[in-house]
């Protein structure tokens, strides 16, 4: 390699914006993450099984593109630590974190769910939340330049519950909590965090509504879906903007789906 093409390939590493998607093994993260890809980023792709992983970096290289594998446990702050100590001396920054990571509980009354099953859903969608914004933050107020970009996945769930799901519904509304909260406390250090709440994207996790769900009236119907390249246009248009500038909350759903209005 001569030593402009050494120089170019350093600036072009230099240029590059680091990002890290939770739950990037499938569904939203992964169209996410590969949205990402596309566009320059290198992307350090988490979630809790390798293989998905694994196999989305393999694809990532073969097209030139930079992905990490990266298998962790979003619950286990132990891990998040080491995680973005791998992440801090292999890129010495972090430009973006999409806190994506979820899970649901079984849809069942209040009264039959589980304690087990309550903490299972708030440790991955809240506290898994936590740690990792938590270690975003402290990274990105102490890199140079300072500052950098956090956005969670809320939901529609953050706005209105469906039946029976108490324990989503509940960590969904102390996203907006946490995502406000970050946002404020993120001012100082040019850390901006916003949040986007999606309804009825195509993956494998909604595949049920074009069966038919609960409404609130008590019926099963058929929900309509967007493809899921939406969300992950609307989260890449997010990453883009320059520090200066945030959107605090996004909603993006399929335009027919029994969200506005009386159910």
């Amino acid at each position: 390699m001569t030593e402009a093409e050494q120089t170019t390939r350093q600036t072009t590493q230099a240029a590059r914006k680091i990002a890290l998607v939770t739950g990037a093994g499938s569904g939203i993260g992964r169209a996410c993450a590969r949205k990402l890809l596309a566009n320059g980023y290198a992307v350090v792709l988490v979630g809790r099984r390798a293989e998905p992983l694994e196999t989305l970096a393999a694809e990532a290289r073969a097209a030139g593109q930079e992905g990490l594998a990266a298998p962790c446990d979003v619950t286990d702050a132990a891990a998040v630590e080491a995680l973005f100590e791998t992440v801090r001396a292999r890129y010495g920054r972090l430009d973006l974190l999409f806190n994506n990571a979820g899970r649901n509980a079984k849809a069942v009354e209040i009264d039959e769910l589980s304690v087990e099953d309550w903490r299972a859903v708030v440790d991955t969608n809240l506290t898994g939340v936590f740690l990792c914004t938590r270690a975003a933050f402290a990274l990105m107020k102490r890199q140079s330049p300072m500052g950098g970009r956090i956005i969670n996945n809320g939901s529609i769930s953050a706005h209105a519950p469906r039946p029976f799901s108490i324990a989503y519904t509940a960590t969904k509304h102390a996203i907006t909590g946490l995502t406000k909260s970050v946002s404020l406390d993120g001012r100082r250090y040019d850390i901006a965090c916003g949040q986007i709440d999606i309804g009825n994207a195509a993956t494998e996790m909604a595949e049920r509504m074009a069966r038919g769900v609960p409404q609130a009236n008590g019926e099963i119907a058929v929900e309509p879906l967007m493809d899921v390249e939406l969300v992950a246009d609307a989260v890449l248009h997010m990453a883009q903007l320059p520090l200066a500038a945030n959107v605090q909350f996004m909603t993006i759903m399929a335009t027919k789906m029994p969200f506005v209005g009386r159910g």
